[in-house]
């Protein structure tokens, strides 16, 4: 499936489980963001960038199937969190997406075994988000054998999917991504995902199996967990501070999609059960921890990144000017819509409805804005061919 696809699949998804949220099940539409959005995107973006990483030739168009797989599986684990006499579609989803993730695995461990040198740092961060996104789905297949168990295998699924799958994924992509951005290569880039690859896969194991089994461990792997965070962020401040803080472009939606990921562990992401109620001016109200990681995070990551790539993966080659001016339309106001995705992730987060609301409609303005600007560079392509 080709990778613009995913993309708009992936930001209707979101849109779609956002203001689906208030009317179903929290489950169901946690799902629907994170197996039917993320994870065939995910899957369609380590399919295109591992062989660079590796230097090796593109992948098999056979290997183009595992994101259709990926999303059969997390389209049966949404109906299955919907509808209860369809109760078997989340292990049938779990099978199918563990195969298409241990297959992509596999597939990334012989293109390294094959490759003349060193493979870039951000490929062991994406073969450890693939395995702990395998370990996350073999719980919830456990559960089938162990009911008694099912609450601690959930949680661990929970914290090895957010923190591990999409949280590895993410840490490793933005590291590279915003001095691309930016125009500004860190020359620290390598060397720092090295560092902080061990401290990230501590931090999620002691939080998953913390969350399931003994709660101490969860908030200590949130800790570890910061420091990757802690130390991109003040480089970032240091390097790239004017950028984030521009008015136009993807560089502040990447900023921010880092500043929510470090908000839903403050807000308790890694917390074992549930959360202490938060005291804001007054109100009290129980915090959110999955509403940050999506709203606060997950959107303007993908938007963010959608503005950088998408030129990229519709025309691939040489760039010239139409990618630069389909890149600018596509991220026009970015720092705005970093804000209220900011905005609306806090709101969320902290018990109010009205920010899933905030959200969605900053990504469906943004897919209204990115339909205009795919048009507007279409016609103009069209007119210098003619």
């Amino acid at each position: 499936m080709a990778l613009p696809v995913l993309v708009l699949l992936a930001l209707v998804a979101f849109a779609a489980a956002l203001l689906w949220s208030p009317h179903a099940g929290r489950a169901a539409a946690l799902h629907l963001i994170l197996a039917v959005g993320a994870m065939p995107l995910i899957f369609g973006a380590m399919s295109h960038f591992i062989p660079v990483l590796t230097r090796t030739r593109t992948a098999a168009p056979g290997l183009l199937g595992l994101p259709v797989l990926a999303l059969a599986g997390g389209a049966l684990a949404v109906g299955a969190l919907s509808l209860p006499e369809l109760f078997w579609g989340r292990y049938a989803g779990a099978l199918l997406a563990a195969t298409a993730a241990g297959t992509l695995l596999a597939w990334s461990r012989r293109r390294r075994a094959g490759m003349l040198g060193p493979p870039h740092p951000c490929l062991a961060w994406y073969e450890a988000a693939l395995a702990c996104l395998v370990l996350a789905l073999l719980a919830i297949l456990a559960s089938a054998i162990w009911p008694q168990h099912s609450t601690a295998l959930h949680r661990l699924h929970l914290h090895l999917n957010t923190l591990g799958f999409v949280g590895l994924t993410a840490m490793s992509t933005l590291a590279v991504l915003l001095p691309t951005v930016a125009g500004m290569p860190d020359p620290q880039v390598g060397p720092r995902l090295r560092r902080d690859l061990p401290w990230a896969v501590a931090g999620t194991l002691l939080v998953a199996v913390g969350s399931a089994a003994f709660g101490p461990l969860a908030w200590i792997g949130g800790a570890v967990w910061a420091v990757p965070l802690l130390r991109l962020g003040t480089r970032w401040l240091r390097l790239y501070r004017t950028e984030i803080l521009a008015l136009h472009g993807a560089a502040p939606l990447l900023a921010a999609a880092l500043a929510g990921l470090a908000l839903s562990m403050m807000l308790g992401a890694a917390a074992p059960i549930t959360v202490a109620p938060l005291t804001v001016a007054g109100w009290v109200r129980p915090t959110e921890p999955a509403l940050v990681f999506v709203s606060g995070f997950m959107l303007p990551l993908v938007s963010g990144a959608a503005s950088q790539l998408l030129p990229v993966w519709l025309r691939p080659g040489v760039q010239r000017s139409w990618h630069s001016e389909l890149r600018d339309r596509l991220g026009r106001y970015g720092g705005i819509r970093a804000a209220l995705f900011c905005l609306g992730g806090i709101a969320a987060g902290t018990g109010h409805e009205w920010g899933l609301l905030l959200g969605a409609a900053t990504l469906i303005g943004f897919l209204l804005q990115a339909g205009v600007a795919l048009l507007q560079a279409f016609v103009s392509q069209k007119r210098k061919g003619s």
